[in-house]
């Protein structure tokens, strides 16, 4: 049993006093004071223990939406009052610390009978993962009003942080413009060099000869051209390195972050151009596996698998990846794999192991560069240390671009930006594949 005295209990506990200030030379007085003030401690406790949590009051806890990183969402402590009193409580919230507190998780709360009232704040995730809500420490008034009587409602209740989707759709309409805007509202139309033959037109300078359309050219007695429509119903794979190198910061968030919201983008731009897009998850095994496919349950799916998926501190296996992936998606795809390089021992378990998911599909490497690195090598170094430092810099990136070069000569594609980047110059370069009929 908890509890804590109230100002009723205190007042009446100062009104004891009087008489004892008037005690001198009345032993009487000084013993009815002691008889009252043990008295008054005796009651609060028998208020204290006959005073059970009131019956026809509930308190829940309601989430205003779904936790995403960077967003706020409206935490709401809800008491309904169903006894024919009003009732004063005093209630504290206990909210998983990491996430950031808006507003006043606990304060005194009346709520009148036959009604209901609230306490209502904000939590703000800064990271992925999985979170857990304690019990809501609730005080309320005795029978008596002596004491304040503390009690725990409620279960611990776990929740979900997801990546940011408003993140990932902002990326999509940075990188794609009108363009998915268009394509949110009727069926894509992006015309490129695909293989879905659109409509016939002119030929201007600088189309290739293999798309004029010799029949049409004998019949209107001038060259005109085959325009193919982007194809639909492809296929993406997304193989999202969680090893060692993903684990290192930029600003708030890993490398790992900032891929995951990069894929997200990716993905909702692929189910708006028509293509079926999956997700491969690997470090040193394989972690998590979401088949390729589209449509609104996908994309719930798919922030369902990347919640609190964490890098940790050890090399990926490429080949252990690959070979997962060509046993399990024998459809011709466009494998894009989000990762990072630094020394030549890891590029060259890539390199060697991209050799299991040609010439089936297309491989794309994306390595996702470090600031730091770059402006190391464009400044002039001051120092020794900073000459040092800037050499090995220097190394790094050459055996980067070194690594990619070779990437591109096996027949895949390759491509190395700064995580501030990755979203949309890797939603370009899908698209640059499908305009091209490179699937």
């Amino acid at each position: 049993m908890r509890f804590v005295f109230s100002r009723l209990f205190y007042v009446l506990l100062a009104l004891g006093f009087i008489p004892l200030s008037l005690s001198w030379g009345r032993p009487a007085l000084r013993w009815a004071t002691l008889a009252f003030d043990v008295a008054l401690l005796l009651a609060a406790v028998i208020d204290a223990r006959t005073s059970p949590w009131p019956a026809g009051v509930n308190i829940e806890r309601v989430f205003g939406g779904r936790f995403a990183v960077g967003a706020e969402t409206e935490v709401r402590v809800r008491v309904l009052n169903n006894t024919p009193h009003a009732i004063v409580l005093m209630i504290k919230d206990e909210f998983p610390h990491l996430l950031k507190l808006s507003g006043m998780r606990e304060g005194r709360v009346r709520v009148e009978a036959q009604s209901s009232a609230a306490l209502v704040y904000s939590l703000k995730p800064p990271k992925r993962g999985r979170f857990e809500f304690g019990q809501i420490a609730v005080r309320y008034l005795s029978r008596l009003g002596l004491v304040w009587r503390e009690a725990r409602v409620g279960s611990a209740v776990a929740v979900k942080v997801y990546p940011n989707m408003r993140r990932a759709r902002e990326a999509e309409l940075k990188a794609l413009g009108a363009r998915s805007l268009v394509a949110a509202h009727r069926r894509s139309s992006w015309r490129g060099e695909g293989r879905e033959f659109e409509s016939l037109r002119d030929y201007v300078r600088g189309d290739e000869l293999r798309h004029i359309s010799w029949s049409a050219t004998a019949r209107r007695g001038k060259l005109v051209t085959r325009q193919y429509q982007i194809e639909r119903d492809q296929t993406i794979l997304i193989a999202l390195d969680a090893g060692r190198l993903m684990t290192a910061r930029i600003e708030q968030e890993t490398k790992l972050d900032s891929a995951v919201h990069a894929t997200l983008a990716l993905m909702s731009a692929a189910a708006r151009g028509g293509d079926n897009a999956g997700i491969v998850v690997f470090g040193r095994r394989i972690k998590s596996y979401l088949p390729p496919k589209r449509g609104g349950e996908h994309m719930d799916a798919a922030l369902e698998a990347l919640h609190a998926v964490e890098p940790e501190m050890i090399e990926p296996s490429y080949a252990r990846a690959f070979e997962f992936i060509a046993a399990n998606c024998k459809r011709r795809a466009l494998v894009i794999v989000l990762t990072d390089l630094v020394d030549e021992e890891g590029s060259r378990d890539l390199l060697t192991s991209l050799k299991i998911l040609r010439p089936r599909h297309l491989p794309l490497v994306v390595t996702i560069a470090d600031r730091d690195l770059k402006a190391a090598v464009r400044d002039v170094p001051e120092t020794v240390p900073d000459l040092f430092t800037q050499s090995v810099a220097e190394e790094i990136i050459h055996q980067r671009e070194a690594a990619l070069r070779l990437v591109e000569a096996q027949g895949g594609l390759a491509l190395d930006v700064t995580a501030a980047a990755l979203a949309p110059a890797l939603l370009e370069t899908y698209i640059r594949v499908k305009e091209r009929g490179l699937l």
